[in-house]
């Protein structure tokens, strides 16, 4: 599992010309769910990255988490950053977990982020669909969260 998490002053996701998710000041996620991806592999990256300290304090040192700062979520499904380019200039996605698996497993990871007392508002995409994601990223300020690293 992947997220990519990116610190902003506000975002938000269109689909067919109409917002359907959208927040100020907090973290835009972009979440990548593999074949091999379960839900305590989701619970470890949601505590993390709930518990992110990357918001800047009085003192402008980053060692706030979003509950600090009144932050929310903005989740967004992105199979691609399973693509796989090391052969040729198309990328293959075999790494990606199926379509069905990917979206309950997303759907659980929103459910449990709603949960977290901590987070002002959580926000969503749309699983599978086309979407338009704006973003004004603070700093900027982008970490990367991979299952395979963390566990």
């Amino acid at each position: 599992m992947k997220f990519v998490i990116q610190r902003v002053t506000g975002a938000s996701v269109t689909v067919d010309n109409e917002i359907i998710g959208k927040i100020g000041k907090g973290f835009l996620v972009l979440i990548g769910i593999s074949q091999t991806d379960t839900k305590e592999i989701a619970d470890k990256l949601i505590r993390k990255m709930t518990g992110l300290r990357i918001f800047d304090d009085e003192n402008g040192k980053t060692n706030l988490a979003p509950a600090d700062v009144g932050g929310s979520l903005l989740l967004i499904s992105q199979f691609t950053l399973y693509a796989d380019c090391r052969k040729g200039y198309r990328p293959s996605f075999t790494s990606a977990g199926s379509p069905d698996m990917a979206n309950e497993l997303y759907e659980y990871i929103v459910e449990q982020c709603r949960k977290c007392e901590s987070i002002a508002d959580v926000q969503t995409g749309r699983f599978g669909a086309d979407m338009k994601v704006e973003l004004l990223n603070d700093g900027p300020f982008t970490v990367i969260l991979d299952s395979n690293e963390l566990m």
